[in-house]
């Protein structure tokens, strides 16, 4: 793993993914991704993990794609680079989208193009209360490349999204938060605090139930809404005969807080 330009530790049963590249901004280089890809999957491995959060050191979170690797990557004139250079970058949005672990994000500062990106394949967004953020892509001659042009419009609506898109302006952290991309807001000096709290949190319920529940939302929101029903149903029947729903069930009459077992 790219340990240099990626941290990955743990906390109890929350797996930190840290981006350390303060001194570049935390831009993604392909080994910023390839690190990201791989601590992923290192906590993916660990049963004992059971909750992801993302985060970076210095005072920003992330200002997108390294554009010195991508100005070397266009000067080799080479097609194939190029889709290698887009699709790792894809890859890694796509893959804490599609992990059965909740990810939470915790973003500070300028959170940009690229980074913006990132944020969007996570589950849940904390936010420093003087945050920014803002696709920036087409103040370069750019295109998002790596799920923005898709996410974003789901995340938050298709004109909105356009709106951003197209200007590359900025948000605010508070606007941000009313256009439904960012879930809490905190000050700047408690960000990841609150967000190892929250992680710790999804840490205590049932890892089979929120990734059954992630898997739901994600796979049913672009089906029409019977067949999304009816694959919640089938989804919801399996949950029932699990042991994490018997202790929970058994841990209601007990009144204790369960104990769940899964992962």
């Amino acid at each position: 793993m790219s340990e240099h330009v990626v941290i990955s530790k743990t906390e109890g049963a929350v797996g930190l993914i840290i981006i350390n590249r303060a001194d570049k901004f935390n831009c993604l280089s392909m080994a910023v991704h390839q690190g990201l890809q791989d601590a992923l999957q290192k906590h993916e491995e660990n049963s004992s993990i059971r909750a992801i959060l993302l985060c970076s050191e210095g005072p920003h979170f992330c200002t997108g794609a390294d554009l010195d690797e991508v100005k070397l990557t266009i000067a080799a004139n080479n097609e194939k680079s190029l889709k290698n250079f887009v699709e790792l970058g894809h890859r890694t949005c796509t893959r804490f989208e599609q992990t059965s672990l909740p990810v939470v994000a915790a973003v500070q500062g300028f959170c940009l193009a690229g980074g913006l990106e990132i944020s969007l394949g996570c589950d849940l967004v904390f936010a420093a209360e003087d945050a920014v953020f803002g696709d920036q892509h087409a103040n370069y001659g750019l295109i998002p490349g790596w799920g923005g042009s898709q996410r974003l419009p789901r995340i938050i609506g298709f004109r909105r999204a356009l709106d951003l898109m197209m200007s590359g302006r900025r948000l605010k952290a508070i606007e941000a938060q009313e256009w439904g991309m960012v879930n809490y807001l905190t000050p700047s000096d408690d960000l990841r605090e609150k967000a190892l709290e929250y992680c710790h949190l999804l840490a205590s319920k049932s890892a089979d139930g929120l990734g059954m529940m992630k898997d739901l939302a994600y796979s049913g929101v672009d089906l029409p809404l019977e067949t999304a029903l009816k694959l919640e149903v089938n989804e919801a029947v399996k949950g029932l005969n699990s042991d994490d729903v018997k202790e929970g069930l058994t841990a209601f009459g007990e009144r204790r807080d369960p104990v769940f077992k899964s992962r």
